[in-house]
């Protein structure tokens, strides 16, 4: 039980508050609570509040209002320990209410937050008459602040309805001079409207001249533009003839010095060659060379048959190969579905394409293999090996067609060697004077390296 000042025991512990503390009593007792919480120590706290210790009053007040609140209305021991701190801190006010006489100037609030942790006699009462004063000075503070709003509102609407009269004379005044200037403006209207109807009628008249000339100019420009095309098409024409006739004769001329000139490649190199064979000592003219008598000729490829050897005999190749100014022309696909027709197209043609360059840099001979495209969708992307010459027939033409064109391309006394199973092509070139050569035999060549 708490005692009072003078010793005596507190009658005022035994009443019970029968409503919820007013919010401003509250609010003063929270912050008493909080002021005297600071002076305890830990062990004189409850253990529900003793995690408030360490906070500032205000923010202790804030987070453990209603913990202080619940404390100090369940703890009587706590109650007493702030009641001694409420004492130390106001001991006039506390002195007072012991007494039974508060102070008449002190803030009813104050008054009843100080009686309820105090509970002396009657402070029931006290926080009783605390909580209804708070409501009355509520209650005159609304008051007067809705007299201060309707206040406030009269102004405004008397301020409001000279506003309106005001904007409804300058709006009226507004109209009738809009009304005004919109029958001035009907006038007008009126006017440009017979201006637009004969504007109107001038430009349907105009359009329909112009439309007229338009059709004239048009059929006059269909009428230059075709004799223009004309004119170009037989300017193409000319135009074309002359680059042909100037490409046929760069192009013969081109031929024929290419085909003289590797003539007399191959009568000098044949010339040569005969000259070692026959070891001639390099003598200058003598008198036995006025003797008429048969000199010996040159060997050409159809000599070579004449040996000894067998017709798959890859010695025969080598032989032809050694001749001077030797061309070696191949039927790519021919050889290569001989020798190994389960490889893919492109591998194959990899494969014998780096077989022809190593024996063109063996034997020295011109080399040129030729392949089959007449089927092909598009150009073969492919990069010829050095010293070996690719060609693809064109769509129409076979293999075979492009390479008896070769052979009929090169001058009469040229050896040129074709290699081809084929007994057509064997059978053609031959009569062109080409030596034809089984395509095994090639392919014997290339395992004997």
């Amino acid at each position: 039980m708490v005692e009072t000042t003078g010793g005596e025991p507190d009658d005022g512990a035994a009443e019970v508050l029968d409503r919820p503390l007013p919010d401003g009593v509250r609010r003063r007792v929270v912050q008493i609570v909080s002021d005297g919480f600071g002076g305890l120590t830990i062990g004189e706290l409850p253990t529900q509040l003793r995690q408030f210790a360490r906070f500032a009053p205000n923010r202790r007040a804030k987070f453990a209002g209603n913990a202080m609140a619940s404390a100090l209305e369940t703890d009587p021991l706590f109650r007493q320990r702030i009641a001694e701190k409420l004492r130390e801190a106001q001991s006039e006010l506390t002195g007072a209410l012991d007494s039974g006489a508060p102070p008449p100037a002190a803030d009813p609030l104050d008054v009843a937050a100080a009686a309820y942790v105090l509970r002396p006699t009657g402070w029931v009462k006290l926080v009783a008459a605390a909580g209804e004063e708070a409501l009355r000075a509520d209650a005159e503070r609304a008051d007067e602040e809705s007299r201060a709003e309707l206040e406030r509102l009269r102004q405004e609407l008397a301020e409001a309805r000279g506003h309106t009269k005001a904007e409804t004379e300058r709006l009226r005044t507004e109209l009738e001079s809009a009304k005004k200037e919109a029958e001035s403006l009907h006038r007008k209207l009126r006017g440009a409207l017979s201006d637009v109807k004969r504007g109107e009628a001038a430009v349907r008249k105009l359009q329909a001249e112009t439309d007229t000339a338009r059709a004239e100019v048009q059929a006059q420009l269909s009428a230059a533009e075709s004799e223009t095309r004309r004119l170009k098409a037989r300017l193409g024409e000319a135009e074309a003839a002359l680059e042909a006739t100037r490409r046929a004769a760069r192009e013969g001329r081109s031929v024929e010095d290419m085909r003289v000139r590797l003539l007399l490649d191959t009568v000098l190199e044949a010339t040569q060659g005969l000259r070692r064979e026959l070891a001639l000592p390099p003598v200058s003219v003598r008198p036995a060379e006025t003797v008429d008598a048969v000199e010996p000729g040159r060997m050409t490829p159809k000599d070579i048959a004449a040996r000894a050897l067998s017709e798959n005999d890859p010695a025969i190749l080598d032989q032809l190969l050694a001749l001077p100014q030797a061309h070696l022309v191949v039927d790519g696909y021919n050889v290569t579905k001989t020798g190994y027709p389960q490889m893919p197209l492109e591998k194959q043609r990899l494969r014998l394409l780096g077989q022809l360059s190593q024996l063109a840099a063996q034997t020295g001979a011109e080399v040129t293999c030729v392949f089959d495209g007449a089927e092909l969708a598009a150009p073969v992307l492919l990069a010829p090996p050095r010293g070996v010459r690719v060609l693809f027939s064109k769509a129409g033409v076979t293999a075979d067609e492009l390479i008896r064109q070769l052979v009929r391309a090169e001058p009469p006394g040229r050896p040129v060697i074709v290699v081809s199973t084929d007994r057509e092509v064997a059978d053609g070139i031959a009569k062109a004077g080409a030596r034809p050569v089984a395509s095994v035999v090639l392919l014997k060549r290339f395992s004997h390296g």
